[in-house]
C-alpha cells in the first residue's frame, strides 16, 4: 500500500489525514511516513467521547514519526497540542479507514460515528479515499442518507480506484 501512495501525486504544501490501523486494519506507518514525504504536514485523528460514551467529532493532531501515544481503543494517536475538529478542512487528501466501501464511494465503517461526524466538516473539494483490502471493495454496502461517499478507494493489489459516487 505504502508503494500506491508513493506513486501518487500529492503537491507539497498540502495538508493530508490519514490514520494509524489498528488491528488488522490495512494500512501502516510506512504509508504515514510516505505521505509525510509528499505533504507538508500529515494530521491524524485523536478520539473523543462524552460522558455518555458517544463518538464526538475527532480531533486533529500532526504526525510526527516515532511520537505516537497508545490510546484508548487501542489507537496510536499523536501527542498534543491538538487541533479542532474544524482543522479536517485544510485537508486535500483524506485516508479513512473502512470495513468495505462499494463503487459508487458508499463507506462501511466500524458504527461508532467519529468518520461521520469529521467528514461533514471535510473541504468538499478534498478526495476522500477509503483504504480497504481487495476484496472489501464491493458492489454494494449499505448506507444512509447522511454518509458523504468517498471518491476512491486504495486496495493493495488494485491500487487507487476512482469510485462512481
Amino acid at each position: 500500500m505504502a508503494a500506491h501512495i508513493d506513486a501518487l501525486t500529492i503537491n507539497g504544501g498540502r495538508t493530508v489525514c490519514a490514520y494509524v490501523p489498528v488491528g488488522a486494519e490495512p494500512g501502516s506507518i510506512e504509508m504515514l511516513d510516505v505521505l509525510l514525504r509528499q505533504a507538508d504536514r500529515v494530521l491524524l485523528p485523536v478520539t473523543r467521547t462524552t460522558g455518555a460514551d458517544s463518538a464526538m467529532a475527532l480531533l486533529w493532531g500532526e504526525y510526527q514519526p516515532g511520537q505516537l501515544l497508545t490510546a484508548r481503543f487501542g489507537l496510536l494517536e499523536p501527542a498534543g497540542p491538538w487541533l479542532p475538529a474544524t482543522a479536517l478542512a485544510d485537508a486535500s487528501v483524506l485516508f479513512v479507514p473502512a470495513l468495505a466501501v462499494d463503487r459508487t464511494g458508499a463507506r462501511l465503517g466500524r458504527g461508532r460515528g467519529f468518520y461521520d461526524r469529521a467528514l461533514a466538516l471535510r473541504n468538499p473539494e478534498a478526495c476522500l479515499i477509503a483504504v480497504v483490502r481487495d476484496d472489501e471493495l464491493l458492489d454494494e454496502v449499505p448506507h444512509e442518507p447522511h454518509d458523504v461517499p468517498m471518491t476512491h478507494a486504495l486496495t493493495p493489489g488494485r491500487g487507487l480506484v476512482e469510485l462512481t459516487g
